[in-house]
């Protein structure tokens, strides 16, 4: 047990009376602590658990992770009627949250150990009822906005991480012109966009099966922007990829249930799929990137296994859509190639 653990284990003693008051626990029995989780930032999870009771704690290092917009998020989401893990005790100081166990299988961990066509249409479906119901409860002023400045940040980690430490190289006259086509085209589409309240990883991996629609994780991150961004997330994933043909699908039942519900996404499908095509080369660029920065900084290469999904998306959106030109001539430049 490191330092940090066992900082956890003495928080976590006084903190577990008032999590099984709330829980209706009539009596608080002696529990272990195991790893639940990591992910690509400093965050660890970890799973207490008594015979059939569980709870999970959150650790996250101050020096490195500020817990309050969790907390934040957390309550924005339950106000909207989403799933998300109560939360029975919160240190932000210490950076120790205690929360719900939504349980031990993520969207991604239940299609990867194989599930039934039916069963899989059910869980799609459900999240994407759970989105809308976030989009729809979206204010302006109440998260940060995903502008411009932002957009750029995400989109620089493309030449500096993926191109610049992965690929070793810098990017020539050329291509630096070829790169800045592409910048221009995508905020245009981005910064055009309606704006709702955008989850930034609404995916298989941060949605938990379960009866109903899922439970929803990692959300701390939130910020108001482009309505086409999380749903393009959810079918466009990081570690799991529909066929093209059917991640349309997808992406126009999202729409119309949408539109029909009220969130302001375009009058027409076709302007709707340009934008989310678009939206997820903005996002592949930067998961590209992003991922390389954790191999290269952070010293965890199994990431960047994920980088030939990224490149094959890129390529099909170029492939779909000609005003994405520079961006297959730069690919070609580059040797990338899924």
């Amino acid at each position: 047990m490191d330092s940090r653990q066992q900082q956890m284990q003495l928080w976590l003693d006084q903190v577990l009376p008032q999590a099984a008051a709330a829980l209706g626990w009539t009596d608080l029995p002696a529990g272990v602590l195991s790893a639940a989780s990591a992910d690509a930032s400093f965050r660890r999870y970890f799973r207490w658990q008594a015979g059939e009771r569980s709870l999970i704690v959150m650790d996250a290092p101050p020096e490195h992770e500020n817990t309050e917009p969790f907390v934040r998020i957390t309550r924005l989401l339950q106000d909207a009627g989403v799933r998300v893990p109560r939360l029975f005790a919160e240190d932000l100081q210490q950076g120790f949250l205690l929360l719900e166990d939504m349980g031990a299988k993520t969207y991604l961990q239940t299609i990867e150990q194989g599930v039934a066509p039916a069963e899989l249409e059910r869980m799609f479906a459900a999240a994407i009822t759970s989105l809308i119901r976030w989009q729809l409860a979206s204010r302006p002023g109440v998260l940060p906005d995903y502008d411009e400045a932002v957009l750029r940040r995400e989109l620089a980690l493309f030449p500096d991480w993926y191109v610049g430490r992965e690929l070793g190289r810098s990017l020539s006259a050329e291509e630096q012109s070829l790169w800045e086509q592409v910048q221009a085209l995508l905020l245009d589409s981005n910064l055009g966009e309606s704006r709702v309240y955008v989850h930034r990883d609404y995916m298989p991996r941060n949605l938990m099966t379960a009866e109903g629609e899922p439970g929803v994780l990692d959300f701390q991150d939130a910020l108001y922007g482009p309505v086409s961004y999380d749903a393009t997330s959810l079918f466009a994933d990081a570690f799991f990829s529909w066929p093209a043909a059917e991640r349309s699908q997808w992406l126009s039942r999202y729409w119309q249930q949408a539109r029909a519900a009220g969130v302001p996404v375009p009058d027409e499908l076709g302007s709707f799929l340009d934008q989310a095509r678009l939206m997820g080369v903005q996002r592949h660029l930067k998961v590209l990137g992003i991922f390389a920065r954790i191999c290269h900084r952070d010293g965890k290469p199994h990431y960047l296994q994920d980088a030939p999904r990224f490149v094959r998306y890129l390529r099909d959106a170029c492939a779909a859509d000609t005003r994405l030109a520079p961006l297959a001539a730069l690919l070609d430049s580059l040797g990338l190639e899924p």
